[in-house]
């Protein structure tokens, strides 16, 4: 593999054909003038289109996304491949090497996507990449994880009404899809808004690499190049149907405390069944929360001190 090479801009006549190559793209530089760069991985096949964008680490503590692309492009055969792949395994630079969520002005980038021109800092660096990376895609996997202190389900987040986003979703053989169309200020959602069909897949637990979820996620990326006619492996599916859900939403805590939450992952619920239990410091009971309605525990909070407004679990609405 060459060294990767500084550029300004992704630009697909930069990699020759039935090549891979990687790249460092600039967005802007730090308080010593110093640039700052994201790497992108560059698959080019035989033929140019479709573009397949990967993009991994929009929160930097988000970390099983950066193995999927990884693997991906070291078992692709560039021969066979039939369009270009662009992954960017780390987007978000400054937060992955604080080992944090957000920006290093502690805004959320996922929340200010595709950025502003003449921004502050975050929304430029969220600009920029967007129009140096994202705007050249065809489609969009976002690969996240759950945030600190809480723990997810593999699932998926598309718009299922819409007829593209619906197959790419159903392609990941995730445990769940939660129908949630793009909202303002997600990478998803901006590109949707320039016609990029784009899903976000929530991949496992923040800061660390889980084999079995890391998996999961090849075996769908797998499945869209299928599905692409990128290449010509066949669509592996589980074993398992997905559940679909129409809806989700969190519950939250109105009390703070000590918290423990007893129902597991993917695991349904009935309407008044016990979700979690808030204790004080001395041990004694003081709340408990039920099922405001059946659904199915998408993911949960793991961290035992809660506050006043803390989230207790992210239920799933089955349609």
């Amino acid at each position: 593999m060459e060294e990767p090479k500084i550029i300004q801009e992704f630009n697909l006549a930069d990699t020759p054909p039935k090549s891979i190559r990687h790249y460092w793209v600039e967005l802007i530089t730090d308080g010593m003038n110093n640039p700052m760069r994201v790497p992108i991985m560059v698959a080019r096949g035989a033929q140019d289109y479709p573009i397949l964008g990967l993009t991994a680490a929009v929160h930097g503590n988000e970390l099983n996304g950066i193995p999927v692309i990884q693997r991906l492009f070291s078992e692709i055969d560039i021969n066979e491949l039939k369009g270009t792949i662009v992954g960017v395994p780390v987007v978000n630079i400054p937060s992955f090497i604080r080992k944090k969520r957000r920006f290093n002005d502690g805004v959320d980038l996922n929340h200010i996507m595709p950025g502003k021109e003449n921004g502050n800092v975050s929304q430029v660096y969220a600009y920029r990449f967007f129009q140096k990376l994202v705007k050249h895609f065809d489609y969009l996997l976002d690969l996240h994880t759950a945030s600190l202190g809480r723990v997810n389900s593999y699932y998926v987040r598309a718009d299922m009404k819409h007829p593209v986003t619906r197959k790419l979703a159903m392609l990941q053989g995730a445990q769940l899809i939660v129908h949630n169309p793009p909202s303002d200020g997600t990478l998803r959602g901006a590109a949707h808004a320039i016609d990029i069909p784009a899903i976000t897949l929530e991949v496992g637990n923040p800061n660390t690499f889980q084999r079995k979820m890391i998996k999961s996620g090849i075996i769908g990326v797998d499945n869209v190049l299928s599905y692409l006619e990128m290449t010509d492996d066949e669509i592996e599916m589980p074993a398992v149907p997905t559940v679909i859900c129409e809806k989700s939403y969190w519950i939250y805590t109105d009390v703070g405390g000590l918290l423990r939450v007893h129902v597991d992952l993917m695991q349904a619920v009935k309407k008044g069944d016990l979700l979690a239990s808030m204790r004080d410091i001395f041990g004694n009971l003081i709340k408990e929360y039920f099922a405001p309605e059946d659904g199915v525990v998408i993911g949960k909070s793991v961290s035992p001190v809660n506050q006043t407004g803390g989230r207790i679990l992210h239920l799933g609405i089955v349609k």
